[in-house]
């Protein structure tokens, strides 16, 4: 055969590379189709049909601002899962082997398309830059996520009316402490509705952590210190709170439940209550933002038994600005 012959027959049976580069844009262009049809319809129907039941829900506005982050996540995330889902089973139905898939290959023709990796490193870059943005921005602007922001919290509430409600870890269960109605102690937990509410949660033994898990509130309880947590309520319903720190043999039974209920029904509550439970208040130490474990004897013989079951030599209660060591004691 001649070389003429040689070269005319290669031009008849190899395919030009054109026709190639078109086939490989052909099925690029499909996939992008398929994966734009599918994000405008999942992420809609994600957003509006599911993301309202999303929890925690809506009680109170940490609440709602986590469903409505989580939400807007799930947004983002929804298409970069359809672009690798689709490409994956594209893969799988167009090119395998029973339809003659192409072989695999490796050495230079292994290492990838620039224009993809620079695509997907830049695609990327900017999700979680404004991600970054994103999750700061709703940090801040409902002062604060729901945890605990220590004894002197950054971000506070504009409200002028804060209703404040002491959470008391032991073990095993939580107490709640009202300072505005004469500081009784109960095991209900009742807030009204449409009020921000701080919740000042220490401990008398152990680390425990108050999770209000409706109310999109979660702060550690730790001995002799105040952690603040803020949320404002917006729905009324009732909701569980649960220890969710390791706190000894009870831990896995250490919850209650507590309600959201109208300003007027937590009104007469409080007052009520505040009535009901003068007696026990006056046995109780004066209100205090933390206690010695010896207030509720549960100092497991660390500290001295005396006629005032307080200890003489421990300051009751965090001492507050301007105080002296001993102003909060039992005595």
């Amino acid at each position: 055969m001649s070389e003429t012959d040689a070269g005319s027959t290669a031009s008849v049976s190899d395919p030009p590379a054109t026709s190639q580069s078109q086939a490989e844009t052909h099925h690029w262009w499909r996939l992008i189709a398929i994966w734009v049809v599918l994000s405008a319809i999942l992420d809609p129907l994600f957003y509006f049909l599911a993301g309202p039941h999303i929890p925690p829900g809506k009680m109170t506005t940490t609440a709602g601002g986590a469903q409505f982050d989580f939400n807007v996540l799930l947004v983002i995330a929804l298409p970069v899962l359809l672009a690798i889902w689709i490409f994956m089973i594209y893969a799988i139905v167009m090119w395998r082997a029973s339809r003659g898939g192409p072989e695999p290959e490796g050495g230079e023709t292994a290492r990838g398309n620039t224009s993809v990796q620079l695509g997907w490193i830049l695609t990327t870059t900017v999700i979680v830059l404004f991600l970054a943005g994103f999750g700061t921005y709703a940090l801040v602007q409902p002062n604060g996520a729901g945890g605990g922001q220590g004894s002197s919290p950054i971000w506070t509430p504009t409200s002028k009316t804060v209703l404040p409600v002491q959470v008391i870890g032991q073990q095993w269960k939580f107490t709640y402490r009202y300072p505005t109605f004469g500081g009784f102690e109960t095991t209900e937990l009742v807030i009204p509705d449409n009020t921000t509410i701080a919740f000042h949660v220490t401990s008398l033994d152990v680390i425990h952590s108050f999770w209000a898990y409706q109310l999109g509130v979660k702060a550690d309880a730790n001995p002799a210190y105040d952690n603040v947590a803020f949320t404002t309520t917006s729905q009324m319903g009732t909701f569980i709170v649960r220890c969710s720190e390791l706190c000894g043999i009870w831990h896995g039974a250490m919850y209650n439940s507590g309600v959201v209920v109208t300003p007027t029904q937590f009104e007469s509550w409080a007052t009520a209550t505040e009535k009901r439970l003068a007696t026990n208040t006056k046995l109780l130490p004066p209100f205090a933002y933390t206690y010695v474990p010896d207030a509720n004897g549960a100092d497991g013989g660390y500290y001295p038994d005396n006629i005032d079951p307080y200890s003489p030599v421990e300051t009751y209660g965090a001492p507050q600005p301007g105080q002296g060591k001993g102003s909060g004691s039992g005595k």
